[in-house]
């Protein structure tokens, strides 16, 4: 058995990193360390090192985006995914630092469920020419840049012209997506084992552009109004690009879901209650 452990440049996890290797090799185990890689507005880089065709897990050591990050370094196998919070919030992390140890052993006895979890695939064009394709498992974001007025972006969904939002961005989230960026703008959150997709506008111009919860089967097809200028789209916070009027973005479930390891004992509310401090949380 081999697994992969990706880290954070942080002197904490690196500490944990090497404790965890310590106890995987006594139970002869090999590990593959991973170092994470910063958010990146180039989506020709890419400084992971390919991941190994061997491997049995992924262990994820940091916040919600390092995991984000491991999740493209997955990219389309179907290999465990498991989340350990060093972070604030860690809603995709599954425990804390000081139970790691016990967390790993559960895992190597076999004793953890697999939620799949449903990403969006995004592909984007120029011109009819493919620019990207990327996998996301929490949100697609046009946002405005620095200096620009409002974002006009016209949606289709289906071909059909919904509206064209005049907003400081859109997002467009998975239902795990649905406790980051979309919560924040005023989304709903959407339990994970509901199959749909979520789009909300940021500080939408008109008040009565409300988030829209669409089925999971739906296409999502985005251009900017002409002459739109200093306009970004982002994948899941990780990497993204400038886009214009003459790029067209098309948003679809993909067909590979993220496999997350979850205990047996923990449950999805008394998760939210937890890192939204509703009453009754822990």
């Amino acid at each position: 058995m081999k697994i992969g452990i990706m880290i954070t440049p942080d002197e904490r996890v690196k500490k944990k990193s090497q404790e965890l290797v310590q106890w995987l090799n006594c139970q002869k185990v090999e590990t593959f360390i991973q170092h994470s890689n910063a958010p990146s507005l180039n989506l020709s880089k890419d400084t992971l090192t390919p991941i190994p065709e061997d491997l049995s897990y992924v262990f994820v050591l940091g916040g919600d985006g390092t995991f984000l990050n491991a999740v493209r370094w997955i990219g389309k196998r179907e290999i465990p995914v498991v989340g350990i919070k060093f972070g604030r919030i860690g809603f995709l992390c599954e425990t804390t630092e000081d139970k790691l140890i016990p967390l790993a052993e559960s895992i190597l006895a076999k004793q953890y469920i697999i939620e799949k979890r449903m990403r969006l695939k995004a592909t984007l064009e120029r011109n009819g020419q493919k620019r990207s394709t990327q996998y996301v498992l929490n949100d697609v974001v046009i946002n405005k840049g620095t200096l620009a007025r409002l974002a006009n972006i016209k949606t289709f969904i289906d071909d059909h012209d919904l509206t064209t939002y005049k907003a400081d961005g859109l997002i467009v989230s998975t239902p795990t997506g649905s406790t980051a960026y979309s919560l924040a703008a005023g989304g709903p959150v959407i339990h994970p084992a509901i199959s749909a997709i979520m789009m909300t506008p940021i500080c939408p111009f008109t008040l009565t552009n409300r988030p829209l919860i669409i089925p999971d089967i739906a296409k999502i097809k985005i251009q900017l109004v002409q002459d739109s200028t200093d306009i970004l789209v982002t994948f899941d916070g990780q990497t993204g690009v400038s886009i214009t009027d003459q790029d067209m973005l098309h948003i679809e479930k993909a067909d590979y879901p993220v496999h997350m390891i979850k205990k047996p004992d923990n449950n999805y509310f008394d998760v939210l209650k937890t890192k939204l401090r509703w009453s009754g949380g822990r």
